[in-house]
C-alpha cells in the first residue's frame, strides 16, 4: 500500500495558490532576508493555535528585520498583489485564532527578537516584538525592574503577541494592561511605511493632519472620531480593568490631554498594520513578596469571597477550581507546592491566590497580619475559607504561580474525548458581579450537560471558563454557538464583556453587536490603515459593507478535520492527537529542558507542537485515501527485509529524483528530536514526541531504505558484549583519521566513544563483585537478602563506563548493601528511538522476562543510567503493562534507605556538590531531584542541583554527523555558560552518560558520576 500523502503538483495549482508562490518569489528578487516557506509542512503547523480552529495559509514568512517587514507590506500594496492578505503571528498561542489565515503568515518571533536597548535610569527597554516577554524580564532583573503585565504563558508569548490583543493577567489591577505600559511603537503600514508613534500634543497632531498620506488619513480619521463620538464612547464603554481589547476608542487621549495613536493599536490583532519595535515602560520588582493561598469547601464561595478580600488591599486575587486543582496534583508541578496545600479531612474544592508585595519586610508583615486576622475572624462562616498556608519570598511564590501558569494547559489534559476547548473563556464583569454571573454561567453549562473547568483573576472580573466538548463530534460542536450566545447575554446583564482578556480573533462577530452605533467608526479606522482589507481580514471590524467578519461556527475546526481520522488510528496515535496548541513546548528559557530541538533551531516544525500538528495532518490525509497506518505497522513488522528491499530501494530512487511525499517533511522534522522525553514530562497534554516518532520512522522506514548509522546504532546493545572482549579491536581503528571519515561520511556517525579497557566482568571479577544468578539469590541469609540490591545494567554505563559501574558498587558495599550485578541484556532503548518497534519489542520482553525472576525474589532492581532506567517505566510499562520490571532510579532506592545512609555518615568528609542532572530525569522523574539532595544530605554532604536545559547528546544524537552542529549549539545554550562559570569543576557531578560524554566532547573534561563523588569523600580506611 502506497503511503505517500500527497498535496497538488505544481501544474495543479489553484489561481489563488499561484499568486502567493508569485509573491513568494516577489519578496527573493526584492532582497527579502528572512525566511520563505511555502512547504506543506510549515503551512500546516502555522495552521492552528491554542483555539479550536484550524485554518491552512498559503505559506509563512520570517523576517529577518523591519527592512523586511516593510519589503512585505509595500509589495503587498502593489496592484498585482492585491489579492494577497497578510497575518501576523508571534507566539501562536492565542484562544480566539487571532493569528490565523488562509493567506500568509508574517511570524516574527524566530528572527525579530532582541533586546535592543535598556534603560536602567529612565526605567525603559527597546525591543524588536518577536522578543519573548520572561526573555525580557530576565534581563531585566539585575537592574531590579520588570515589565509588568504578567501572563500564563510569559515563557512563550511575544510582546508584539502582547501588544496585539492588549493582552493583562496576574496583578491587572495594580499594573494594567500592556498598553499601559507602551511608550511608542514602530509600526509597518501597508504600502511599507514605517511609522513611530507615541503620545503628542495638538500641535504635533496637526502638524501631521495637514499632510497627504495613508499616516496623515489614520491621525484625521482617529482624531475626528475622538471628539466627535466623545459622549458615546464614555456611554459605550465599560468602566472595567480590563476595559477592551482593540480599537481602544475611550483612550485615545491620555489623562494629560495628549493624542496617542497606541490606544488603537495596541490590541489590534495585526488588523492596522505590522508591530515591529516597542519601547516599553518599566516597573521596579517588588522587594517583599507574600501569597496567601485560601482555601475553601466550595468554588463559589471563593468567588464570592473575593470581593471582600480586595478590601484588604492586596497586589492580586487569582483563583483556581477544584478540576485544576485536581490536575496539577496529577502534573510534575505539583511536589514543588504541595506543602502548601495539605490534604484533610476537608476536600480543597476552590482556592484565592492572594499576593501581596511591599517594599519592606515590616511592611508586608503589617499587610499580612491585618489580612489573617480578617481570614481567622470569619474561619467558620458560611461561605469564608476554612484554611490558608503563606508562601514568603519570590522564589516559593513562584512555584505556586507556575501551577497556576500551567492551569491553561492541564484542563486540556483532562481523560477521554470531551476536553475543556477555549471559547467563553475570557469574560469580564464588574468584580462584585463575578459571583452572580459565574453563578448563572454555570446553570448554562449544567443545564447543556457538560462539564467545565475555571481559573482566573476574581480582582478584575475576569473568569476563564473552558466547558468539555468532544469537536470531532459534530452533535457536541453545534454546542458552541448557543452557549456562546447565552454567554454574550449574560456579559450584557452584568455590565461586561465577552472579550475580558484574550482578543476578538474569530470572535470579533459579536462587535458590532456590543459597539452599537460607534461599530461604523471602527470600520472607518480599519479603512484608513487598510481599505483593501488585507490585514487580518475578518477580525475586529471590516473597511466596509462589503466584507463580513468571521463567524465562529464558520471558520473550519480542528474537530472537523479530526474527524476524518479513523478511531482506531486516533487511539493508535494518542501520544500526538490530543495536543492543544498551548504552546508550553515554545518555552523561551534555556535553562528549562523541554524541548531542547526547538532551542537548537527556533524552527516550530522542531517542537513537540509542530511534530503533532504534521502527524496529525499526516494521519488525516491517509484517512482520506483509506489507509490505515495502525494495520500497516503490522505489514511492517511482518514483511521480511529482502522481500521489502525491492520497494524501498524504488521508493528512495523517486525521493532522490524530487517526487513529493508529506512524509518527507515529517520525517526531516522527526530526524531533528532528541527523544530527550521532556515533552512527555513537561508538556501539560503529556505529549509523547518520542513514541509516536518511532511509530512514525517504522512505517516511513517500511517504504525507503534506512541511513546505515541507524542499524549501527540498533545493533550496538548486541554487539558490545563481544567487542568488550577486545576493546582494542574496537578503539584502536576509531584513533585513525580514515576511520573516523569513513564512520562520519558512510556511517553518519562522529566522536564515537571507546570502550573501557578492561571490560566490566573482569573489574568485577577482580574485585569480588558477584553476578546475581538464582544460586547466588538463593544463598543470601535474612540479613543479607534485607540489604540486597540488584544492579541493573545498561550498555553504554556498562561497556563505556566500566570503572563507573565498579564503583557504584563498591560504593554500595562500603555502605553495607549487598549489592549485585544483573547479568547484561540489550535493553532496547536505541531501537525504539529509531523506529524499530518489532525488534524493540523482543529485546524488551527478553530482558523483562529475566529482571522479573529477581523481581519475583523481592530484591530491589536499580539502574544507573537515568534515561535507560526510565524507559522500564514508559515504553516497558506501554508494551507489557504491569508486567514491566520495577526498575528504580539509583536516588530513589538510596532515598528509601536514607536511615542506613545516615548511620554511615561519620565516614565521610564534608564536600560541597554542583549536580548537572540529565534532562530525562528532572523532567520524567521529577520528585527524584528531591532524592539526590536527601542522598547527599544524608552522608554529610551539601548538593546544589543545576536548572539547566538538554546538554545536546541525548543518547546517540549528538552522535550523528547531521545532529553534530545542533548538538553544540544546544550545549552552549545552557550546559556551556554552567560549566564554564562552576567555581569548582571539581565538584561537578552529571547523572547521565550522554551528558559525561558531551562535557568530554566539548569540554575536554571528565565529570564524575554522583556516586563516584560520594565515594571519593569516604575516610581513608573506611
Amino acid at each position: 500500500m502506497d503511503l505517500a500523502a500527497m498535496i497538488p503538483a505544481l501544474n495543479e495549482l489553484s489561481d489563488v495558490q499561484s499568486l502567493y508562490l508569485e509573491f513568494i518569489e516577489a519578496l527573493k528578487s526584492e532582497g527579502f532576508r528572512g525566511d520563505l516557506c511555502p512547504d506543506y509542512a510549515s503551512r500546516t503547523v502555522l495552521a492552528t493555535d491554542n483555539s479550536i480552529y484550524q485554518v491552512l495559509p498559503q505559506a509563512v514568512v520570517y523576517p529577518r528585520d523591519s527592512s523586511d517587514l516593510q519589503c512585505v507590506a509595500r509589495l503587498a500594496d502593489e496592484p498585482r498583489f492585491h489579492g494577497v492578505v497578510l497575518s501576523a503571528r508571534g507566539g501562536g498561542t492565542g484562544t480566539n485564532g487571532q493569528s490565523l489565515t488562509d493567506g500568509l503568515v508574517v511570524d516574527l518571533s524566530r528572527h525579530m527578537n532582541g533586546i535592543l536597548e535598556i534603560n536602567v535610569e529612565e526605567r525603559w527597554a527597546r525591543v524588536q516584538t518577536g522578543v519573548v516577554k520572561d526573555q525580557l524580564n530576565r534581563a531585566l532583573k539585575p537592574h531590579g525592574l520588570f515589565f509588568a503585565p504578567d501572563l500564563s504563558t510569559s515563557n512563550r508569548a511575544t510582546i508584539g503577541g502582547m501588544i496585539n490583543t492588549d493582552a493583562s493577567g496576574q496583578g491587572s489591577c495594580l499594573y494594567g494592561k500592556t498598553r499601559d505600559h507602551v511608550l511608542e511603537l514602530d509600526t509597518v503600514l501597508l504600502g511599507g511605511h514605517l511609522w513611530k508613534s507615541a503620545p503628542i500634543d495638538r500641535a504635533t497632531l496637526e502638524g501631521i493632519c495637514h499632510g497627504d498620506s495613508r499616516v496623515a488619513d489614520v491621525h484625521r480619521e482617529v482624531d475626528r472620531i475622538a471628539r466627535e463620538q466623545a459622549e458615546l464612547i464614555e456611554a459605550k464603554f465599560p468602566k472595567l480593568n480590563r476595559c477592551l481589547t482593540g480599537y481602544d476608542l475611550a483612550h485615545i487621549y491620555d489623562d494629560a490631554g495628549r493624542f496617542d495613536l497606541n490606544s488603537v493599536l495596541c490590541g489590534s490583532e495585526g488588523t492596522l498594520g505590522f508591530i515591529a519595535e516597542a519601547k516599553l515602560n518599566l516597573v521596579p520588582i517588588p522587594k517583599c513578596a507574600a501569597l496567601v493561598n485560601v482555601q475553601y469547601d466550595q468554588f463559589q464561595d471563593a468567588l464570592a469571597d473575593a470581593t471582600d478580600l480586595m478590601r484588604a488591599g492586596p497586589t492580586s486575587i487569582e483563583t483556581v477550581d477544584s478540576r485544576v486543582l485536581q490536575l496539577a496534583m496529577e502534573d510534575i508541578v505539583w511536589h514543588k507546592v504541595s506543602e502548601y496545600f495539605p490534604q484533610g479531612e476537608r476536600a480543597i474544592r476552590g482556592i484565592n491566590l492572594v499576593e501581596f508585595t511591599a517594599d519592606s519586610e515590616d511592611k508586608l508583615d503589617a499587610a499580612l497580619q491585618n489580612f489573617c486576622s480578617l481570614l481567622d475572624k470569619a474561619s467558620g462562616q458560611a461561605g469564608k475559607s476554612f484554611a490558608y498556608s503563606i508562601a514568603r519570598g519570590h522564589a516559593e511564590i513562584g512555584k505556586i504561580w507556575a501551577m497556576r501558569k500551567r492551569a491553561v494547559g492541564l484542563l486540556g489534559n483532562a481523560s477521554g474525548e470531551e476536553r475543556p476547548i477555549p471559547f467563553v473563556e475570557d469574560t469580564a464583569v464588574p468584580p462584585e458581579n463575578l459571583a452572580d454571573f459565574i453563578r448563572e454561567f454555570r446553570e448554562v453549562l449544567d443545564s447543556a450537560g457538560m462539564s467545565y473547568g475555571m481559573f482566573g483573576h476574581v480582582d478584575a472580573g475576569v473568569l476563564h471558563v473552558r466547558p468539555a466538548i468532544d469537536m470531532k463530534d459534530p452533535q457536541q460542536a453545534e454546542k458552541i454557538r448557543p452557549i456562546t450566545e447565552q454567554v454574550v447575554e449574560l456579559t450584557r446583564k452584568y455590565g461586561g464583556l465577552l472579550w475580558g482578556e484574550h482578543g476578538k480573533g474569530v470572535r470579533s462577530e459579536f462587535a458590532p453587536e456590543f459597539f452599537g452605533e460607534l461599530y461604523p467608526e471602527l470600520q472607518k479606522i480599519k479603512a484608513a490603515f487598510d481599505h483593501r482589507n488585507q490585514l487580518n481580514p475578518g477580525k475586529i471590524a471590516t473597511p466596509g459593507e462589503n466584507s463580513q467578519l468571521l463567524k465562529i461556527d464558520e471558520v473550519t475546526t480542528r474537530g472537523e478535520l479530526d474527524r476524518q481520522i479513523p478511531v482506531q488510528v486516533w487511539e493508535g496515535y494518542s501520544e500526538a492527537v490530543y495536543c492543544n496548541g498551548n504552546g508550553a513546548c515554545f518555552n523561551w528559557d534555556p535553562d528549562d529542558a523541554m524541548c531542547p530541538s526547538y532551542k537548537g533551531t527556533r524552527n516550530r516544525l522542531n517542537s513537540p507542537k509542530g511534530r503533532a500538528s504534521l502527524v496529525r495532518e499526516w494521519l488525516r490525509l491517509l484517512g482520506e485515501r483509506g489507509v490505515d497506518p495502525v494495520q500497516q505497522s503490522n505489514l511492517v513488522r511482518e514483511q521480511s527485509f529482502i522481500t521489502s528491499l525491492p520497494g524501498r530501494i524504488k521508493n528512495t530512487l523517486a525521493k532522490k529524483r524530487g517526487e513529493y511525499d508529506f512524509s518527507h517533511e515529517i520525517n526531516e522534522s522527526m530526524q531533528a528530536c532528541l527523544a530527550c522525553k521532556s515533552c512527555v514530562g513537561q508538556c501539560p497534554i503529556k505529549v509523547n514526541v518520542p513514541e509516536f516518532r518511532s511509530q512514525f520512522l517504522e512505517l516511513y522506514y517500511g517504504r525507503y531504505l534506512r541511513p546505515m548509522k541507524d542499524y549501527l546504532v540498533g545493533s550496538l546493545e548486541f554487539l558490545l558484549p563481544a567487542l568488550s572482549r577486545v576493546p582494542q579491536l574496537y578503539n584502536w581503528p576509531l584513533r585513525l583519521p580514515a576511520v573516523r571519515w569513513a564512520l562520519a561520511r558512510l556511517g553518519g556517525l562522529v566522536d564515537n566513544p571507546q570502550l573501557s579497557r578492561k571490560s566490566l566482568q573482569q573489574l568485577c571479577n577482580k574485585a569480588g563483585m558477584p553476578v546475581a544468578t538464582p544460586q547466588a539469590i538463593a544463598s543470601l541469609g535474612p540479613l543479607q537478602r534485607r540489604r540486597a540490591v540488584i544492579i541493573v545494567q545498561d550498555a553504554f554505563t556498562s561497556y563505556f563506563e566500566a570503572e563507573l559501574v565498579l564503583d557504584v558498587m563498591r560504593l554500595l558495599r562500603k555502605l553495607d548493601f549487598v549489592p549485585f550485578l544483573a547479568p547484561f541484556k540489550p535493553n532496547g532503548k536505541p531501537l525504539h528511538v529509531h523506529g524499530f518497534l518489532a525488534q524493540f519489542e523482543r529485546a524488551a520482553i527478553d530482558n523483562a522476562a529475566m529482571l522479573n525472576l529477581f523481581a519475583a525474589e523481592n530484591l530491589p532492581l536499580v539502574g544507573i543510567d537515568p534515561s535507560m532506567t526510565l524507559t522500564y517505566r514508559s515504553e516497558y510499562k506501554k508494551l507489557m503493562g504491569n508486567k514491566a520490571p520495577p526498575v528504580q532510579l539509583l536516588q530513589e532506592w538510596l532515598a528509601e534507605n536514607h536511615q542506613q545512609l545516615q548511620e554511615q555518615a561519620g565516614r565521610f568528609g564534608g564536600g560541597q556538590f554542583q549536580m548537572l542532572p540529565h534532562c530525562t530525569e528532572r523532567t520524567n522523574a521529577t520528585a527524584s531531584m528531591a532524592d539526590w539532595k536527601q542522598v547527599f544530605s544524608a552522608l554529610g554532604q551539601e548538593l546544589q542541583i543545576a536548572e539547566l536545559g538538554c546538554c545536546g547528546m541525548a543518547g546517540t544524537y549528538g552522535h550523528e554527523a547531521a545532529n553534530r552542529e545542533d548538538s553544540e549549539r544546544i550545549y552552549r545554550q545552557s550546559w556551556g555558560p554552567a560549566v564554564a562559570t562552576a567555581t569548582n569543576r571539581q565538584n561537578l557531578v552529571a547523572t547521565g552518560y550522554s551528558c559525561r560524554c558531551q562535557i568530554s566532547r566539548l569540554e575536554g573534561e571528565k565529570v564524575r558520576h554522583p556516586l563516584q563523588a560520594l565515594l571519593a569523600q569516604l575516610r581513608d580506611g573506611a
